[in-house]
């Protein structure tokens, strides 16, 4: 038991313990939205120097630009786990203290209640012993005074018998009551030493152990809360580890040389070097041809344009207007294109047809006549991508300046042709990429999947810089999870 036994100190004590379990909550809160604000601010930082756009892609191809784009991925993956501390420390921490605060206050307030009680008891019970003892003090007092008197009666001389019988009984009847006064004075101080040994050696002892062993608990829990401040961030600390490592390796991945060559490669124009100026000699008289004696204009030797500003013509969609090398790598890269397309167009007929077959033999699932518009417009798109690969493939030995005319023909009846088509067919959705689990994620909120460390999974939306992903499992479950718990796969 405390050895404090005064009521006021307790009450003091156990209200600062409960005020300071709610400055610590009013702490954690503070730190929560100090995180929160700081995970937005990183990543409206990623966002805004993330870069996005077929020119961006073309400069992500070097390594230093690639790098920059993979720092910016770990940060916004960063911000991701400083948004974990903060929900974690709010549902770990705020929730469960103000809850269990809660209950504290109201166990606090029905034991000093009951205590309070008892001692109000105790205190009434007081009063009356006083009140027992006041009246027997007057009683006691009244029959002496009447003793006294019929003894004064009694010894004067002319007084009567009567006179003193009275006095006599008088002082009699006095003596008597104030000998019941005396008795009940004793059986109230009984009692009321009874009810006082009651309160002083059991009643607030265990008012005081019930406060003391509630106080310790509320200790503990602080204490507890207090760990949790440093475990919840150190749950995390390894995928930190993680992010912050990724940032060093996409230091390391930087090349230099590789970037250089690849500038080279992209940018070659196969031309030849010029050759030598031819020396004229004037001495021999040799005279310079000019406008005026001459039909022929003078010969004026073209500037080299890697040094000087280059006259860009309009792009051809031949890309006839591209130094010889360009226009090879540019030609096989629209034809590397097209074959996609003609490949997923290909599927999507070949989905179409089956889908056809299925409702032939299953009338109840659909009409097949309901497909023929789809599967029309698919061949047609078919017959386009195939005409188009042809004429790029041609054009890899043809002319440019006659695959050009070539492609002009064909462009104006192919849009004739295919103008009341689209030139794509919405299909179902493929995975864009795969990626593997490198820890194990509970999703229990809606629209969240859980996966397990080492688990393959489909890449079906990538991240939108929110830092959640979506993808689908190998059962056919599909759901968002976060996109610094997986590691993407080629």
């Amino acid at each position: 038991m405390w050895l404090c036994d005064q009521y006021d100190v307790i009450d003091k004590h156990t209200q600062s313990g409960l005020d300071l379990v709610e400055r610590y909550i009013k702490f954690v809160k503070e730190r929560t939205e100090i995180e929160q604000n700081y995970a937005k601010q990183l990543r409206s930082l990623t966002k805004k120097y993330y870069r996005r756009g077929s020119k961006e892609e073309q400069e992500c191809r070097y390594s230093n630009h690639a790098s920059f784009q993979d720092i910016l991925n770990e940060l916004n993956d960063y911000a991701g786990q400083r948004e974990l501390i903060a929900e974690n420390m709010m549902t770990g921490i705020c929730v469960e203290l103000t809850k269990f605060l809660q209950d504290l206050k109201q166990e606090r307030k029905s034991h000093l209640s009951d205590a309070k009680k008892a001692q109000q008891t105790l205190e009434s019970s007081f009063k009356h012993l006083e009140s027992t003892k006041k009246r027997f003090a007057k009683e006691w007092a009244e029959a002496e005074k009447a003793t006294q008197q019929a003894d004064k009666t009694e010894s004067d001389p002319n007084a009567t018998k009567p006179d003193v019988e009275k006095a006599r009984q008088h002082a009699h009847a006095r003596t008597h009551t104030a000998e019941e006064c005396r008795n009940d004075y004793a059986a109230e101080l009984q009692k009321y030493n009874k009810e006082q040994n009651l309160f002083y050696y059991i009643e607030i002892p265990q008012f005081f152990n019930k406060l003391q062993e509630m106080d310790e608990r509320r200790i503990r829990r602080l204490a507890g809360g207090y760990c949790q401040f440093s475990d919840i961030e150190k749950k995390v600390l390894p995928i930190i580890s993680k992010c912050l490592e990724g940032i060093s390796a996409a230091g390391g991945k930087v090349d230099e040389k590789q970037d250089s060559m690849l500038l080279i490669e992209q940018h070659k124009s196969g031309f030849e070097q010029p050759g030598d100026v031819e020396f004229e000699d004037y001495s021999h008289g040799i005279k310079p041809a000019t406008s005026e004696s001459s039909l022929n204009a003078p010969k004026v030797r073209a500037k080299l344009w890697p040094f000087g500003k280059k006259h860009k013509p309009p792009p051809a969609e031949d890309f006839s207007h591209l130094p010889p090398e360009q226009r090879k790598k540019k030609l096989q890269a629209k034809i590397d294109d097209i074959a996609k397309e003609l490949q997923k167009t290909q599927d999507q007929s070949d989905a179409l047809e089956k889908m056809r077959g299925v409702y032939e033999q299953n009338p109840q699932l659909g009409d097949p006549s309901s497909l023929e518009p789809q599967i029309s417009e698919t061949s047609q798109n078919i017959g386009r991508l195939r005409g188009e690969l042809t004429k790029y493939e041609v054009g890899k030995n043809w002319d440019s300046n006659t695959l050009r005319g070539f492609l002009e023909n064909e462009q104006l009846e192919s849009q004739h042709l295919y103008s009341e088509f689209d030139d794509e067919f919405d299909d179902v959705q493929t995975p864009i990429g795969q990626c593997k689990a490198i820890y194990t994620f509970e999703g229990n909120s809606e629209g969240t999947i859980s996966i397990t460390e080492g688990e393959q999974l489909s890449v079906m939306e990538d991240d939108k810089g929110d830092g959640w992903m979506r993808v689908l499992k190998a059962n056919g479950e599909e759901g968002y999870i976060p996109s610094s718990y997986v590691k993407l796969v080629s």
